[in-house]
Formats: C-alpha cells, sequence, structure tokens
C-alpha cells in the first residue's frame, strides 16, 4: 500500500506456483538477457522516484514486451496487467502512461550514452582478441517526418533515394554487439566512427584497417592499437 502510494518501494518480486500463464515462455531469455547487461550498471546510471516498480523491473517488462512482438507501448493495453505480473513477480504492470512516464525518466541521452560506453568496456574487456576485428554492418532508416531536414540516401528496399539516416552497427565476429552510431549526413562510416568512439572501446588508439560498404552484408574492420 505504502509503495503504491509513492511512502515507499519498490516493491520486491514474488513468485508463487502458477498454470497456463500467458507469455510466461520469456523467462527462459533472462539468463540471456542478462547475460548481454541488460541489468549491468544500471543502479549506477539510472534513479526512479519511490515508487512501485524498480528500475530492473521497468528494464525487464520492456524486454519481455519485444520478445513477445509487442510492438510498441500501445500493444500493453489490449494485455492483461495481471498476468503480465505474474511473469515480473508482481500483482500487475504499470499503464501505458505510467510506463511512458517512467521511461522518459530513464531515458536521458546522456545516461543511455554513459551506460551503453561502460557495457561496450565490458563487452571487449571480456575478450579482447573479439574486440580486435570488428564487423560493421551499415543499414539505412527512412525518415517519415517533417520537423528535420535530412539529406536522401538510397534505399535498396524501394530503389529510391529518400530522406534517412544511417544506423552503424560493430559487432564482433561472432555476433556479439559492441556499439551503435547513428548518422544523418552522409559522411559515411570512416568520418562517423573514429575517434569519438575510441573512449567508448577502451582503445588508446585505433583505426579500422579495412572497410566495405554499408549494404546488408557486413564488412570486417580491424582495430590495431596506435603509437
Amino acid at each position: 500500500m505504502l509503495a503504491s502510494l509513492h511512502g515507499a518501494g519498490p516493491v520486491a518480486a514474488q513468485f508463487e506456483p502458477c498454470a497456463d500463464v500467458p507469455r510466461a515462455g520469456v523467462l527462459l531469455a533472462v539468463p540471456a538477457l542478462l547475460a548481454c547487461g541488460l541489468l549491468t550498471h544500471t543502479d549506477q546510471r539510472f534513479v526512479l522516484p519511490p515508487g512501485y516498480y524498480s528500475v530492473a523491473q521497468v528494464f525487464l517488462l520492456v524486454a519481455f514486451l519485444a520478445l513477445a512482438r509487442i510492438k510498441s507501448l500501445e500493444g500493453l493495453r489490449y494485455c492483461a496487467p495481471g498476468e503480465w505480473g505474474k511473469v515480473l513477480g508482481l500483482d500487475r504492470v504499470p499503464e501505458v502512461r505510467t510506463l511512458r512516464g517512467k521511461l522518459a525518466q530513464l531515458g536521458q541521452p546522456e545516461a543511455l550514452a554513459a551506460w551503453a560506453s561502460v557495457l561496450c568496456q565490458d563487452w571487449m574487456a571480456a575478450d579482447p582478441e573479439a574486440a580486435g576485428t570488428l564487423y560493421v554492418d551499415g543499414h539505412v532508416r527512412v525518415y517519415h517526418g517533417r520537423a528535420a531536414h535530412l539529406p536522401q540516401h538510397y534505399v535498396s528496399r524501394q530503389r529510391l533515394c529518400l530522406r534517412a539516416t544511417t544506423d552503424y552497427w560493430v559487432n564482433a565476429a561472432d555476433g556479439q554487439p559492441f556499439f551503435c552510431r547513428a548518422s544523418a549526413g552522409r559522411s559515411g562510416f570512416a568520418a562517423r566512427v573514429g575517434s569519438r568512439d575510441r573512449p567508448a572501446s577502451g582503445a588508446r588508439s585505433a583505426r579500422p584497417a579495412q572497410r566495405r560498404g554499408t549494404g546488408r552484408r557486413s564488412a570486417p574492420a580491424q582495430i590495431h592499437p596506435g603509437p
């Protein structure tokens, strides 16, 4: 009761034996989510005001919605909050308006960038050999709004030049993600992913030794330490 009135909290998760819980299979992905760092460093990087739900519960709920193929938060309106609550060990999940407010508090660009940088350092430090050869995959994302004036990019699916941005995903050879950079211009990968990403990767100095294209195929880019 105190947690619901913002007098205490968050509420600790408590699981009980249940049967026929919809979408409970997403719990099988919890070890993989934790191994990817979903809850790593979240206590140091993100803070919510005292309330019913914790940062970890909000992160897990959003991850579970993605695994259940609920494409937007609005899709949560058509789900029973009590059934999703059983998956999280709670009596219910937040309504859409409450969840939007908490994500707005957690989604500050500075906090997200710092969290992504720390995760990138952890991943690269865990396997330095894999961090020596990276695969860079560029994806064109079409912009449908009117507020920004973006340059045109060639969109292979539609075979047209449309206003778009380019996302550069940097992965290890085995598919482990390191970081992603979004570019609104047409400067290309070398200008976008360069010196500004060296602190995020933990390298004192690095340069791509091989790069080919930004289509669907990934191109290996070897990173060598500088002098």
